[in-house]
């Protein structure tokens, strides 16, 4: 008995368990989890449900907003007319298998006939051969990564537990708005009939949908479809395979120093600038104000957010491109670093920001002091770890590492809080510079800024 037991966790383990860990984890097969600038990605599983997806088609109408609907094949049957009210109303349709059954207790045959149903179906009803695939929660076979010669694999980067109603509408819009971020992908339920869910959630859900989107049009979101937010074509545009997996490895490795050090977003709404407070230990550093960060001050040392950079580099078609995008980037989140100076109480004694970084070009014009590293060890462990880095992030990073090497040297960026508060005052959130679009904005800048990146 005990051996059969052992026997069968082995293969739900190589069958299903560690696909699916592969795939939430690593986005190995699946459209990846990263933040990007292509807006929020707003989808919707287990429907079409006849009471409340017309409710919900209803609301998006109202915000002007278009979302995904993975939608399962049995209910697209029963309901034809609600798929071809989405389909005809702008949003995206997708599969969620033909019923809600988890791929990891079906054989592998028997998933892809969940699947092509259901696409019949959706094709049947609004002429056009659904590409994307969502499995019921998440939950993949080994044999679902053949799925993507044909169907891009799309999972989610925020989920809210809308399916129960002890959730609750306030819950449901405090979760969203905690994790909200450019980039993310929200998972959200227009049908509760299925296993575990209460089947007057989609109510409390749509109300809180409802606030939810008024706010963020207020803040300045967008929401896209995902076939906007992942185009079809990005699979060509994508690292190769091998260097998707270093990225991968890499990124949870950064993802367990920001737990271990303390680092923190400068704005929740946007991880690309992070901090985390600490004594500055090194030499003294003259500043542009001719104000000095003296050892023993304390300093918010500045760290970059390596997932939002990769995303960068994986968009960015050339290294122009890139530089632009990170130089406009770091200009709309300065305004949040003088804001959180102002209100935060712990932050009352900070003397001012550093940081090391091997992108440099432009953070003068930003008001930074760059400077030189002192030779030594920490001089040359900061050039194996940015170069492996550039690596990683860059769009053209093995050829960038062998060319141009002597531009390639770590600096020491640095300015005080109070050139900070003098630049960037909080006011600066709404104005249409800082937000407008990185590429198009960036005119106004030097070119040299850029050279060597």
């Amino acid at each position: 008995m005990a051996e059969s037991i052992t026997i069968l966790v082995i293969v739900l383990t190589l069958y299903t368990l560690i696909p699916t860990f592969l795939m939430r984890v690593f986005s190995l097969g699946a459209y990846p989890k990263e933040n990007t600038e292509h807006g929020i990605a707003l989808t919707f599983d287990d429907g079409p449900d006849p009471k409340y997806t017309p409710i919900l088609l209803d609301l998006l109408a109202r915000h002007g907003v278009k979302a995904t609907f993975f939608v399962l094949g049995s209910k697209a049957e029963r309901y034809p007319e609600l798929i071809l009210r989405m389909h005809n109303e702008g949003h995206l349709i997708g599969v969620h298998n033909y019923v809600h059954r988890t791929n990891a207790l079906m054989m592998p045959w028997k998933v892809r006939k969940q699947i092509n149903r259901t696409a019949g179906v959706i094709e049947k009803i609004t002429g056009k051969s659904p590409q994307f695939y969502r499995p019921p929660w998440g939950v993949v076979n080994i044999f679902d990564f053949f799925l993507s010669r044909r169907f891009r694999i799309v999972l989610w980067s925020l989920i809210v537990g809308d399916w129960l109603n002890r959730t609750g509408k306030d819950k449901i819009k405090q979760r969203l708005f905690a994790q909200l971020q450019s980039g993310s992908v929200i998972v959200l339920h227009d049908s509760g009939d299925t296993l575990g869910a209460d089947p007057d959630a989609p109510e409390l859900m749509i109300a809180a949908l409802d606030e939810f989107l008024t706010e963020t049009a207020r803040r300045g979101f967008r929401f896209v479809r995902i076939d906007e937010r992942f185009p079809l074509n990005e699979a060509e545009d994508r690292p190769p395979a091998r260097k998707r997996w270093i990225a991968a490895v890499w990124l949870q490795w950064e993802r367990l120093f920001q737990w271990l050090l303390h680092v923190q977003p400068i704005d929740p709404l946007n991880a690309l600038l992070q901090f985390r407070l600490c004594r500055y230990h090194g030499k003294r550093i003259p500043l542009n104000d001719g104000q000095f960060i003296e050892p023993g001050d304390r300093v918010m040392e500045l760290h970059l957010d390596n997932a939002t950079l990769l995303d960068f580099g994986i968009q960015a078609r050339s290294p122009m491109q890139l530089a632009v995008q990170l130089i406009r980037a770091m200009e709309r989140c300065l305004p949040h670093v003088s804001e959180r100076l102002a209100s935060d109480p712990t932050l009352s004694d900070v003397k001012g920001l550093y940081g090391v970084s091997i992108i440099h070009r432009g953070a003068t014009q930003l008001g930074f002091t760059v400077s030189d590293l002192p030779k030594g060890l920490f001089l040359f462990c900061s050039k194996l770890y940015l170069r492996w880095l550039l690596y990683v992030i860059h769009p053209q990073g093995k050829r960038r590492l062998e060319t141009k090497t002597a531009l390639l040297t770590p600096k020491m960026i640095a300015i005080s809080a109070n050139e900070i508060r003098r630049r960037y005052p909080s006011s600066g959130f709404h104005n249409p510079k800082l937000t407008s679009n990185p590429l198009t904005a960036a005119r106004g800048y030097d070119e040299s800024m850029y050279q060597g990146m």
